[in-house]
């Protein structure tokens, strides 16, 4: 007897069947490639006080090449700040920031970087003409190199690195900042090679003051952004309790900073003291600040640093 050919609805069957256990093998090949621990990185080890805080991360190979001034490709959406996306006179791509962050995000990210932590690179252009859009004060241009591959963001409550000294020092460098917008969306994973870097891509709103109180709706109330006499007046360790250090911090996502040890605060200080004077006043030359700012935010920095180590001084 013969057998009865296939009909068109096994077919599909069989089509679908074969679709499914494909799309499961692929499923199942991606949890495979999931990165190791070792290679997920936020901080490494550098030597501090011989870090290029002027240059930055980027050094002299990334400065920008403008000498024939740059091209527009579009128009960054989202943010507090107005953004585009251009290509300089070496075919390179920055995002340009224009406004108030551009200055404070400049030296953020140096001071970040001077300590070991995994940064943008970014350097700021006292004058830019952007074609089509006009021209700017203080541009703050930030990297896309081709060889970078920019991921998902990374949450402060949910990450690999949730309880290391590295993080904690982190939340820590948000109230000496006074970065009081730390949320989600301004963090990012880049890939770069077989390394994932946990990146804070926006630290604009450093160098001002938190909000007046830590009220849900209400801690908005009174903050600032690159002011840097609000900073230079503001508080920053309130002192220690209980074995944990208090700070003078109202902001988003501020509850982050109620788990801070005597012992996390005193692996920052080790950090922060090496820096040099030279290199304070560096980071802050290189946003283009005038000289009394240079000197009030430079002034600032070296005390809260003097607050940090004070307050940490018996932790052997």
């Amino acid at each position: 007897m013969k057998k009865a050919p296939f009909s068109l609805g096994k077919i599909l069957l069989i089509c679908v069947t074969l679709s499914m256990v494909a799309t499961i093998s692929a499923q199942t090949s991606k949890k495979k490639k999931k990165p190791a621990a070792e290679n997920l990185v936020m901080w490494t080890s550098v030597d501090v006080a011989g870090q290029d805080t002027f240059l930055g991360p980027g050094g002299t190979e990334w400065q920008p090449d403008i000498s024939s001034g740059v091209t527009l490709v579009s128009e960054e959406k989202g943010g507090f700040s107005t953004k585009y996306r251009i290509k300089d006179s070496a075919g390179r791509t920055w995002v340009a920031k224009i406004g108030e962050e551009a200055q404070s995000e400049t030296a953020a990210v140096r001071l970040l970087y001077a300590l070991g932590y995994k940064t943008e690179i970014n350097y700021l252009v006292p004058k830019l003409t952007i074609p089509g859009k006009g021209d700017f004060t203080n541009v703050r241009l930030e990297a896309r190199p081709k060889g970078l591959k920019r991921l998902e963001s990374w949450s402060w409550k949910e990450n690999a690195f949730i309880g290391s000294r590295q993080f904690q020092g982190l939340k820590i460098l948000m109230s000496f900042l006074n970065n009081w917008d730390m949320k989600q969306a301004n963090n990012v994973i880049i890939r770069n090679g077989d390394e994932f870097h946990y990146v804070i891509s926006d630290l604009g709103v450093s160098f001002g003051k938190t909000g007046s109180n830590g009220l849900p709706i209400f801690w908005r109330i009174g903050r600032s952004r690159n002011q840097p006499v609000d900073y230079a007046e503001s508080d920053f360790v309130q002192g220690v309790e209980s074995g944990k250090i208090k700070f003078a911090f109202n902001g988003k996502n501020d509850g982050s900073l109620g788990d801070i040890k005597r012992e996390d605060g005193r692996w920052l200080a080790r950090l922060l003291t090496q820096l040099t004077d030279k290199q304070i006043e560096d980071m802050f030359r290189a946003a283009n600040y005038s000289d009394s700012d240079v000197a009030t935010l430079s002034q600032a920095v070296k005390n809260r640093i003097r607050a940090l180590d004070l307050a940490t001084a018996s932790v052997r």
